[in-house]
């Protein structure tokens, strides 16, 4: 089929645009989960149709089958057995397709909505309503990846469950033409017993909520570990983190045995009600062939139709009922992730301010000495790892507060809104990360001119392996070295044209002769505009119009 149809079955060049979920203040997870569901209707429509065929096509096999022995076996007649037996082979051909079909569609369909989801968390978590962004909550990685797959699935939801209600009333309505009672017995115990299913999932249901939220919290805190290991380190509190991850741990643990235990009791008893359900059709159907109201045929069909139903109702019990309950808990955690996101912090609404046309005046007031920063002026800052790494804390959330304090033309930055703080200082941490695409990708995702990206590509002294902008940097950057990484990342800083540019250790990675290079040109390319330069570099802080030296303890900035 590729081949026929060249560019059919293969993935786009580039992502589909994938429009956000709403989540407002008054969707719950039931609701959001149907809008997720109903999303991609033109892929899960089909497949329903397609899955409808298959498996109603799968129950027709024991009523053609009934019909040949009536008309051909027990009558002799070998045109009927010939014609029975085309009518079956091009049944079997006809539920393939239908179930190959259905199969790639629900497939596409499930990547179709976590593409969407994950967008979704992206926009809300990176880009949430207001500006109030903030370094996102490590359990988000957990919900990016286990809950999106669990809510996703719910679109098989519109696929298979329907497909397999249509089959049960197939079966349903070929019974009634069996014996009207046989069909009355299925119309009416199908319903009752999914029903009973659906009860004694919702214990099931709460629990897996709870069990995601301690698995979520779990990963949460070691992804906080390892990224915090220095710090921790540091301030010797390794056996205190981790007592708490192990106490997550068993948590989490103890959640899912009990979370297991209750979906085996779900299965056992939702096996039960299914299995006494058919052995009650199927026995029905045993007395009334005995009692010579069905012919061999017939019985034949009932007993096929019969086993037929149980893997319809056992597959809604085990399999679409979970499913259902597992994608309410994961779109009630989608839900409060977008919330958390988008609620902001106090002092931190507010739509944003007129951006002033000179920059602005910085002040870092800090436990030793205050940094100040004219504008214009290129200032180094020498200080410890800690001390460091509590200012750029501060710089890129002054709303967290702490011993910490910055301040913008004598205006403390807590009280401007995010997107004026933002738009006024770019803070470039020691830790930069590369987005998947082209270096160009990665320099052009600022407000900075277009020109200014040439000049900020020599300024980082990428020029010796980015002559080609559109060269691919590979997940994360893992297609350059650390030196090339971090210079790439330097440049897109440079290229951002913010007012006023706070750096922390850019060239660590780097060598010496390609430091000072940078040194010699990082004037240049910030003219005009003010520079805090944190860093122990003696190349770097020779370039610089003044030093603060806090490990000097110095009160007050010391002139070069």
């Amino acid at each position: 089929m590729i081949r026929w149809l060249p560019g059919l079955l293969h993935a786009p060049a580039e992502p589909l645009d994938a429009q956000p979920f709403e989540a407002g203040a008054g969707t719950t997870p039931g609701r959001f989960l149907l809008r997720v569901i109903l999303s991609v209707k033109r892929v899960t429509v089909p497949a329903a149709l397609l899955a409808t065929v298959w498996q109603v096509g799968e129950s027709a096999v024991p009523v053609v089958m009934g019909i040949a022995i009536d008309r051909a076996l027990a009558t002799g007649d070998a045109g009927q057995l010939v014609l029975w037996l085309g009518v079956l082979v091009a049944l079997y051909v006809v539920l393939t397709v239908g179930a190959r079909s259905s199969n790639w569609l629900t497939a596409y369909a499930v990547q179709l909505l976590q593409h969407r989801l994950r967008s979704t968390l992206s926009t809300g978590v990176l880009h949430p309503v207001g500006g109030a962004a903030r370094a996102p909550d490590a359990s988000v990685v957990s919900v990016m990846t286990s809950d999106v797959a669990r809510l996703a699935n719910a679109g098989i939801l519109v696929i298979i469950p329907v497909s397999r209600i249509a089959a049960i009333g197939f079966i349903a309505a070929s019974l009634l033409v069996t014996h009207w009672l046989l069909g009355l017995v299925v119309l009416v115990g199908a319903p009752v017993a999914v029903w009973l299913m659906g009860v004694l999932s919702e214990q099931l249901s709460r629990d897996t909520r709870e069990y995601q939220g301690l698995l979520a919290s779990t990963v949460g805190r070691a992804t906080d570990l390892v990224a915090g290991y220095r710090v921790v380190k540091g301030v010797r509190a390794k056996a205190e983190a981790t007592r708490r991850y192990r106490q997550a741990s068993q948590e989490a643990l103890v959640g899912a045995n009990r979370n297991a235990g209750l979906l085996g009791r779900f299965l056992v008893a939702s096996g039960v009600v299914s299995g006494t359900f058919v052995a009650a059709v199927m026995g029905l159907a045993g007395w009334f062939a005995v009692d010579g109201q069905l012919s061999i045929g017939e019985l034949i069909a009932a007993v096929g139709l019969t086993q037929a139903l149980l893997p319809q109702i056992q597959f809604i019990a085990s399999a679409s009922i979970p499913n259902l309950a597992g994608a309410r808990a994961s779109s009630a955690r989608i839900i409060d992730v977008l919330r958390d996101n988008n609620s902001g912090s106090p002092g931190q609404d507010g739509p944003p301010r007129a951006e002033v046309a000179p920059p602005p005046v910085l002040e870092v007031s800090t436990p030793v000495a205050t940094i100040r920063v004219e504008p214009g002026e290129l200032v180094g800052l020498r200080a410890g790892d800690q001390a460091a790494a509590r200012i750029v804390e501060t710089l890129l959330d002054p709303w967290a507060g702490g011993e910490v304090e910055a301040w913008l033309d004598g205006r403390p930055a807590r009280d401007l809104s995010p997107a004026e703080y933002r738009s006024r200082i770019t803070v470039a941490p020691h830790r930069a990360t590369l987005f998947s695409g082209t270096i160009r990708d990665n320099l052009t995702i600022g407000d900075g001119p277009p020109e200014l990206v040439d000049a900020a590509v020599r300024a980082a002294a990428c020029d010796d392996f980015a002559a080609d902008l559109d060269v691919p940097v590979g997940e994360g950057g893992n297609r350059l070295s650390g030196g090339q990484r971090q210079r790439v990342a330097l440049a897109r800083a440079l290229a951002s044209n913010a007012p006023v540019l706070v750096l922390h250790d850019p060239t660590t990675a780097v060598g010496s002769v390609t430091e000072h290079a940078i040194a010699g040109r990082l004037r240049g390319v910030r003219a005009g505009r003010s520079t805090l330069l944190i860093a122990s570099s003696p190349a770097l802080l020779g370039a610089c119009d003044r030093v603060v030296d806090l490990l000097k303890n110095v009160h007050g900035t010391a002139a070069r």
